[in-house]
């Protein structure tokens, strides 16, 4: 399975580790969950933008049809 080393600060190492002790789960496990819920969370903003985006164009789309 592929894997991704990151660098944090010690300052961030502290807080993610507290994160991950608050919710009782591994440290391995908290970063692998809020790196995929940053990713969905991304996807879903750009399919967000791209349809408010069709809905302020298409009266012009219209006109220009």
């Amino acid at each position: 399975m592929p894997s991704l080393n990151i660098s944090f600060t010690d300052d961030e190492l502290a807080a993610v580790r507290a994160a991950a002790g608050e919710v009782d789960v591994s440290l391995r496990t908290f970063a692998h969950d809020a790196v995929v819920a940053a990713a969905s969370r991304h996807k879903q903003a750009v399919a967000d933008a791209a349809r408010l985006v069709a809905e302020r164009s298409a009266e012009l789309n219209r006109r220009l049809a």
